[in-house]
């Protein structure tokens, strides 16, 4: 897995509305998941495409041939990886002592 495509695909807020659609209900068409897109955006139908062959590329979503339809599946163990590596080590617990240290001292008169 390249972090850099995953961190690429996940910053631009249509990949973002993209993948959540497929959280919601996985398995959508194109045409699905350019109507959910189009509810917030003017995209055209290549545009839609475009982000969802990003996605692929960095392994967030994976597409299966069911008849002549073309389903994209949410693939969530890219997102889990960088989790793993990237964040997780950041909210251990003597992280998580001093952010609560924080709130408590911003919220005292």
């Amino acid at each position: 897995m390249d972090d850099d495509l995953v961190f690429k695909a996940l910053a631009d807020p249509t990949r973002r509305l993209l993948l959540d659609a497929l959280f919601d209900q996985d398995g959508r068409t194109q045409g699905e998941l350019e109507a959910v897109v189009a509810r917030r955006t003017e995209m055209t139908r290549y545009g839609v495409a475009k982000h969802l062959r990003i996605l692929e590329d960095a392994g967030l979503v994976t597409t299966r041939k069911q008849g002549r339809t073309k389903l994209h599946h949410l693939n969530p163990v890219p997102i889990r990886l960088i989790h793993d590596r990237w964040i997780d080590k950041y909210t251990q617990h003597h992280v998580s002592a001093l952010i609560d240290l924080k709130r408590s001292l911003e919220e005292s008169p």
